[in-house]
């Protein structure tokens, strides 16, 4: 399927490109809000900008996962690189209004086109080498903790470089008059992360061997792409086991929007002082990381000792359902207890949902066929994305205290417990008339008179 590469290379390859995407995006995450004040814009105006980026990647995420169905994986991959790359170019130098908001709605595309094409990229040569039955969940955990450990020493890297230019002999000053004000020390992350994105697009174009799909027009392509987006909206229709995924990664946005709105604001909270605070929050999102990436090398154990992948996706949920309760419990306590039980919960939530990920995914991918897998990864990340978003109105909207954080809590409790029954046989495979014909003239969803990939549990995003 993607020429003669074997499981470890493509697993190593596949990390790789997991570690190397992610990096700029951690190197980001402490800085840009500061960044944006400094630029001048209000508090209003950085919620407007962080809304262009949410929308944007909410809108092309089934769009952008049919097009990577039809075009392949590696283009999107560059395409998505190539974007990124812009967008932290414009948002590390640009002052104006209308160039960061340029610049949010390119990085909100690049997250879209980013999710699925690597992923598929790998199950599709795992395939390929030793057939439909191979066990994915190794390579998918190692992608997860891949990602978590970049987006760990990005978000250390980004948070230490502004601070290290203050320490030296006026550089961050310095910077700034060689630059004419466009690089400040709080741009400087955001542009090494620019850096990374090359290396990201070069990597790829030369590292994910992928066979030539047959030539379409423009136009064909893009006729394509509805038929393949239905596809991919109808699998959570036909499939009791797609459908769990696709409502645990649901539930699992919900948590993760609790820890991100609620968390920061709890940890001034306990320093006294929003400076301090931002620094406490960017230790714990360190550790947060650190957490997923341990849960995701644990992924595959996981299935092994509760029995099925199925159930490795509820114990996971469930610890991390336990964390955001105990979260709640805590949250108008005080005293060095309460915060050790705090962190406990904080670190639960993250070990839970790593290790829930790679065994959730590979339920998805032995339920999908090569025709629609980077469609099925970007149904499951919209769903992430929107009861996220909806869960995050909601608990802004919640008097502060235990309610936001048990709000969150029972969604993922929710989430492991429609893993609780059994796993469904095969449904039946419809008639060939019911799949529509890509451009290249390749079937969409299963093939005609084939059945559904079944194989073992695995992985998330």
């Amino acid at each position: 399927m993607t020429g003669s590469l074997d499981i470890p290379t493509a697993r190593r390859r596949y990390v790789t490109v997991c570690a190397l995407f992610w990096l700029p995006l951690g190197l980001s995450l402490a800085p840009l809000i500061l960044l944006l004040t400094e630029r001048g814009m209000t508090t209003a105006t950085i919620a407007g900008l962080f809304a262009a980026h949410s929308l944007t990647a909410a809108a092309l995420e089934l769009p952008t996962g049919g097009l990577a169905d039809v075009l392949g994986r590696r283009v999107v991959l560059v395409a998505a690189g190539l974007l990124n790359l812009t967008a932290l170019v414009l948002v590390g130098l640009g002052s104006a209004p209308w160039l960061l908001a340029l610049g949010m709605v390119l990085m909100g595309a690049g997250r879209a086109l980013s999710s699925g094409p690597a992923e598929a990229w790998y199950v599709d040569t795992v395939h390929a080498d030793s057939g439909p039955d191979a066990d994915l969940r190794p390579g998918l955990a190692g992608g997860s903790s891949a990602t978590s450990a970049a987006l760990a020493v990005g978000t250390l890297l980004g948070g230490a470089l502004p601070w290290l230019l203050g320490v030296g002999p006026d550089l961050g000053a310095r910077l700034g008059e060689a630059s004419s004000g466009l690089v400040v020390p709080l741009s400087v992350p955001l542009l090494l992360g620019a850096a990374v994105e090359i290396a990201f697009v070069l990597y790829v174009l030369t590292a994910l061997s992928e066979p030539p799909r047959p030539p379409a027009a423009l136009r064909g392509v893009l006729r394509g792409i509805p038929a393949t987006v239905v596809g991919g909206l109808r699998l959570g229709g036909r499939d009791v086991l797609v459908r769990r995924v696709f409502l645990s990664a649901g539930a699992a946005g919900s948590a993760l929007v609790a820890l991100e709105l609620l968390v920061p604001g709890r940890a001034a909270t306990v320093t006294g002082a929003s400076e301090s605070g931002a620094v406490l929050f960017a230790a714990l999102a360190c550790a947060g990381f650190i957490c997923s990436a341990f849960g995701s090398r644990l992924a595959p154990l996981t299935a092994r000792l509760a029995g099925s992948g199925e159930r490795a996706v509820m114990v996971g949920l469930g610890a991390g359902a336990s964390g955001l309760l105990l979260l709640g419990a805590t949250a108008e306590a005080t005293g060095a207890g309460a915060l050790v039980l705090s962190a406990t919960g904080y670190g639960l939530v993250y070990l839970g949902l790593g290790a829930a990920g790679p065994n959730q995914n590979d339920v998805l991918h032995r339920r999908v066929t090569s025709a629609g897998r980077a469609t099925a990864l970007s149904v499951q990340s919209l769903a992430l994305q929107l009861v996220g978003a909806l869960a995050g109105l909601v608990i802004g909207a919640l008097r502060p205290g235990p309610a936001p954080w048990l709000l969150g809590g029972t969604a993922l409790l929710a989430g492991s417990l429609l893993w609780l029954r059994r796993s469904v046989p095969t449904p039946p495979t419809p008639e060939p008339s019911s799949f529509p014909r890509r451009p290249d003239g390749v079937w969409s969803g299963r093939p005609p008179g084939g059945t559904l990939e079944l194989h073992a549990p695995q992985r998330q995003e």
